[in-house]
């Protein structure tokens, strides 16, 4: 599977959450690069964020970014 630019843009916004605090969320500024915004608005769409400039992650949101964060570990490991 291929990882378009936009799939990577919305890997890089899931791993700036904390998975140590669901009480920690972020806030995508207008300030932000426009790949981002656009990143965190199509995380809302897909119900992994609770609002559409950042905000927490959902249930599915936490299971997705786990997932991912476990995979970056393991794949960024020396050999």
């Amino acid at each position: 599977m291929p990882i378009s630019s936009q799939l990577n843009a919305e890997i890089r916004v899931l791993t700036l959450f904390n998975l140590d605090s669901a009480m920690e969320g972020i806030k995508i500024h207008q300030s932000a690069d426009p790949e981002t915004q656009q990143a965190i608005k199509r995380l809302h769409d897909k119900g992994l964020v609770s609002q559409a400039d950042g905000g927490y992650l959902t249930d599915l949101g936490i299971h997705c970014a786990e997932h991912l964060q476990t995979a970056l570990r393991i794949l960024n490991t020396a050999p």
